[in-house]
């Protein structure tokens, strides 16, 4: 399975853990010249830009540890011009996904979600 499909798959188990606990996604991979946000949701009138992080495991360190300054300032440019003719609360979410794969094919072992992470 490639980096991509891994996101993609992070995503999904993210968009799922959200709307679970009552959040409406607004925008996927929303992508300007400034950036990309991988999720864009309103929970409950606040909006949520969240950068999701899809590892098997911690080797590496944590998956908010790649949420670098640099990408941080990205995921910033991008939400101002989002915002830019909305008037919302809004705060900055990272959700990390620990997966497995098993004989049915990937799974969400683990989801953890650090809000206002920045």
């Amino acid at each position: 399975m490639n980096n991509r499909e891994i996101g993609a798959f992070g995503e999904r188990a993210a968009c799922e853990y959200l709307e679970d606990r009552g959040c409406e996604i607004l925008e996927r991979n929303f992508t300007l010249k400034t950036g990309e946000i991988d999720i864009i949701a309103d929970d409950d009138g606040c909006l949520v830009f969240a950068e999701v992080k899809t590892r098997r495991g911690t080797f590496f360190g944590e998956p908010s540890e790649a949420v670098n300054y640099r990408k941080r300032e990205h995921i910033r440019r991008t939400a101002m011009l989002y915002l830019d003719s909305l008037d919302k609360d809004m705060r900055f979410d990272v959700i990390e996904v620990f997966y497995s794969i098993g004989p049915d094919g990937m799974r969400a072992e683990k989801i953890n979600h650090i809000r206002n992470a920045f």
